[in-house]
């Protein structure tokens, strides 16, 4: 008899072991927040002030040459912090990843900065786009970086 308790007992549990469960979805919540705000608010290394840079759509001064045009991925921890203070870390961090390519390129630039976050392109001339999950926040940002004429 107790034999067959055991079976009963371990078939219960393999059957709840392989029982297929929903699938959990991973939180993805779109943010579009102001570029300045990010710059102004945040805390920690702030962009280089040497190196300008320009959203689509800004007025930026004459360039005197196209030297590339590069993407800077970002991440930063979303966890215990709200989604806007993860987006403008990451933002700031994805600025300065451009302004130090600039720098290595020979560039004194960046124009025409739009966000391509999850294979899709915004542009903005105020804000970008920031994709939060439920730990990591995600930016990426592609601009073109340049010589202006001086």
């Amino acid at each position: 008899m107790k034999t067959m308790i055991r079976i009963a007992f371990f078939a219960g549990a393999l059957a709840l072991l392989v029982t297929p469960t929903p699938t959990a979805h991973a939180r993805a919540t779109e943010h579009f927040y102001g570029a300045e705000q990010a710059l102004t608010e945040g805390t920690g290394e702030q962009p280089d002030a040497k190196i300008p840079f320009y959203l689509k759509g800004q007025k930026h001064p004459r360039t005197k040459r196209v030297i590339g045009t590069w993407t800077a991925n970002r991440h930063s921890r979303g966890v215990f912090r709200s989604d806007k203070a993860s987006c403008q870390v990451a933002f700031r961090s994805a600025v300065l990843s451009l302004q130090k390519r600039a720098r290595d390129e020979g560039g004194d630039g960046i124009i025409d900065i739009i966000s391509v976050t999850r294979g899709q392109e915004t542009s903005s001339s105020t804000d970008y786009r920031c994709v939060a999950g439920a730990t990591v926040v995600h930016v990426a940002l592609r601009g073109t970086v340049v010589k202006f004429a001086k």
